[in-house]
């Protein structure tokens, strides 16, 4: 029987080692696996890499994960915002490096290293510092830069919804970064508001299917786990 179901956000990181690198899903606060990156502090790897849209928001979450010292690069869009106060410091101090790439850069990144593309060409950097020490060609006229897939070791992911077997649906903006982090990863966590039982969710409504999600964990005041109504034994 199939059964990725977590018993604890411990437990769902588990194997995390130094070094790693470590996808974070998240626009700002939102679709941000909060729960299972403070596990991830709890469990104490160091000299991670961490992807993420941000460089951490105020001192929970990733700020927090930064602030332990735990992270040894960022991998980001938006490293500065008005709450970024613990990354600027540890920037400014040259206790964590910073790898800035344009967002959709970013995405397009993730999503070649979860279809195995082994590079693509855009216009986005060209003639910026972004692009120093990166292939270039002109296309037709216009001039790209050669940009490399981002894979990681482990991504914590948050979703809305997820069965045992791993299939997960979102809540609206916080889809954002999760569906093309879980293809990319090694092992993907997500972190869920409720586990329903095998059959419960719709597969037209599926956006992240179990091939990609390795462990599940619920975090959230509703938790069912269990034969759907109506549909026979487990598979």
């Amino acid at each position: 029987m199939i059964d990725k179901i977590q018993s604890s956000c411990a437990q769902a990181v588990a194997g995390v080692r130094d070094g790693d690198t470590v996808m974070t899903s998240g626009f700002g606060g939102a679709g941000l696996p909060t729960a299972l990156v403070e596990a991830l502090i709890d469990q104490g790897a160091r000299d991670l890499v961490i992807v993420n849209n941000n460089a951490g928001n105020g001192e929970t979450g990733l700020a927090a994960l930064m602030k332990a010292g735990r992270v040894r690069k960022i991998i980001c869009s938006f490293p500065r915002q008005a709450d970024s106060h613990v990354f600027d410091g540890l920037y400014r101090s040259g206790k964590i490096e910073l790898e800035l790439v344009p967002q959709g850069n970013l995405a397009e990144r993730i999503r070649a290293a979860g279809a195995g593309i082994a590079g693509f060409f855009t216009p986005t950097g060209y003639g910026t510092d972004l692009a120093k020490g990166k292939e270039t060609r002109r296309i037709d006229g216009r001039d790209y830069v050669l940009e490399t897939p981002i894979h990681g070791d482990f991504a914590l992911i948050k979703a809305y919804r997820g069965d045992r077997w791993g299939n997960l649906v979102f809540r609206k903006a916080a889809r954002n970064f999760g569906p093309v982090m879980a293809m990319a990863a090694r092992c993907t966590v997500a972190q869920v508001d409720e586990v329903v039982p095998l059959g419960a969710l719709d597969p037209e409504h599926i956006v992240t299917p179990g091939i990609f999600v390795h462990r599940v964990v619920a975090v959230g005041d509703t938790v069912v786990i269990g034969p759907a109504p109506g549909k026979g034994p487990k598979q």
